[in-house]
């Protein structure tokens, strides 16, 4: 997961979807068509890799045309207060619940709570113990040994990096930093000389860099787990040569990867898509229609470099000035999401 801003505000609608869910449950339109209500669980708010997650996710329900109301439990907690937020969901009768879990086991129990009474349960970006929820998300130690074998290998082997963290104790992380040490290992001459956490946010990485600039400690590469552009900010409001850098599949950070080049910055992009939100819903309507899907559906990260031919074309393809700085340019994942760039931008309530 990586830090993006976004342009419209998400906030708290839980409470209001439990008043009009009351009686919850799927039901049936006039012609016959039957609806189902939606329930999405986040606990990271101000984190725009969340809210497009949760747009994702409003636009593939309007595009399958077979929900009639999405609940929205948003708000800034821990596993305890998203146990409570899913047992609210499933109170209010809904169908499906769609979250970004807290923790990788703490949840297991309210997922079986779900689960029993007919709830389908997918959990998105980050993994679960959980054997009766549906998962989708990124392959997490791949993202962070793509970006780290680049790094690497772009420094010939040696030299000093720093790892720039998400928040520590979540699954996707901690399975970032597993893919990050691992790759460290097959390069003995690469010395991790700082490590941070950042807790995916724009404010303490902001300072962090700030921080390192200002140490003069000495560092060759920075690898990130999606504060990308702020790194590349930090560097160029101190009119410090540009170090390789890797990042997430951020606009602004694809925009810096092209723009800058010529000023001598080096880098890559790993894809992490947070319309993984969509996708996961796609799967659970699937499977309250009687489809098959497997329990784990592992996301294929690519990556993205500005020093190759294929990979500046692959930057230049994707990106688009006129996005909001921190939005993701993955804006489908194949072959689940199948609403509109525009609606997945609109964002707009359903129900």
């Amino acid at each position: 997961m990586s830090e993006r801003r976004w342009p419209k505000a998400i906030g708290l609608v839980l409470a209001a979807g439990l008043l009009l869910a009351a009686c919850g449950g799927s039901n049936n339109t006039g012609g016959g068509t039957k609806k189902y209500v939606v329930g999405i669980s986040n606990t990271l708010t101000g984190n725009g890799f969340r809210e497009e997650m949760i747009c994702s996710i409003k636009a593939q329900a309007k595009a399958s045309g077979v929900v009639s109301k999405v609940i929205v439990a948003n708000r800034n907690t821990d596993p305890s207060g998203q146990i409570a937020d899913v047992r609210n969901l499933i109170s209010a009768g809904v169908n499906v619940i769609v979250m970004n879990p807290s923790d990788r086991s703490a949840l297991d129990a309210v997922i079986k709570e779900a689960t029993s009474k007919g709830i389908v349960v997918v959990t998105v970006d980050q993994g679960v113990t959980s054997s009766d929820a549906y998962q989708l998300y990124n392959n997490q130690v791949k993202y962070a040994t793509l970006g780290a074998d680049w790094l690497f290998k772009k420094l010939n082997g040696t030299g000093n990096v720093i790892e720039m963290r998400g928040i520590n104790g979540v699954s996707a992380d901690a399975d970032r930093h597993t893919g990050f040490t691992q790759t460290l290992a097959s390069y003995p001459g690469i010395k991790v000389v700082k490590m941070t956490f950042t807790n995916w946010s724009l404010d303490p990485a902001a300072q962090q860099i700030k921080d390192i600039l200002g140490s003069g400690l000495k560092v060759d590469g920075i690898w990130t787990s999606g504060i990308d552009s702020t790194v590349v900010d930090g560097y160029t409001t101190a009119k410090k040569p540009y170090v390789p850098t890797i990042g997430a599949d951020n606009d602004a950070f694809i925009g810096d990867l092209i723009n800058l080049k010529a000023q001598g910055l080096s880098g890559a992009a790993v894809t992490n898509p947070p319309t993984v939100g969509g996708a996961g819903l796609a799967v659970g309507l699937d499977v309250l229609q009687g489809k098959s899907h497997p329990h784990l559906i592992n996301l294929d990260p690519a990556i993205w470099d500005n020093q190759s031919t294929s990979g500046l074309s692959e930057l230049q393809n994707h990106y688009d000035p006129k996005l909001n700085a921190y939005y993701s340019v993955t804006y489908q994942v194949a072959p689940y999401t199948t609403y509109t760039k525009d609606d997945l931008l609109k964002c707009a309530d359903i129900g």
